[in-house]
């Protein structure tokens, strides 16, 4: 049963990763954000390698899998967008 109870708190960790408002940060500030959600990453795989050694529910261990991916995927091309946009308005058109 704790098993269980350990891959649903991962999957209720992975789902309280909100975005923050990106617009409002400077280029150095969304820089951290975005090594922040790269470390985020690695700590969310390294948990699911973790249950799955420990052989826990395959089902939810998948389920944890897509949610990560997909928050973490959209997280970074929303950093990713912002981040180009301040280089390109803040450095790019200086010129």
């Amino acid at each position: 049963m704790d098993a269980v109870k350990d891959i649903k708190k991962l999957i209720d960790e992975i789902n309280l990763r909100k975005p923050k408002n990106y617009e409002q940060m400077k280029i150095e500030e969304i820089s951290k954000e975005l090594h922040g959600i790269m470390e985020f990453e690695q700590n969310i795989l390294k948990k699911i390698e973790i249950c799955e050694v420990q052989h826990q529910d395959p089902d939810l261990i998948k389920y944890a899998k897509i949610i990560s991916r997909k928050i973490i995927e959209r997280e970074t091309k929303l950093i990713q967008e912002i981040y180009l946009k301040k280089i390109d308005s803040e450095y790019l058109n200086l010129k």
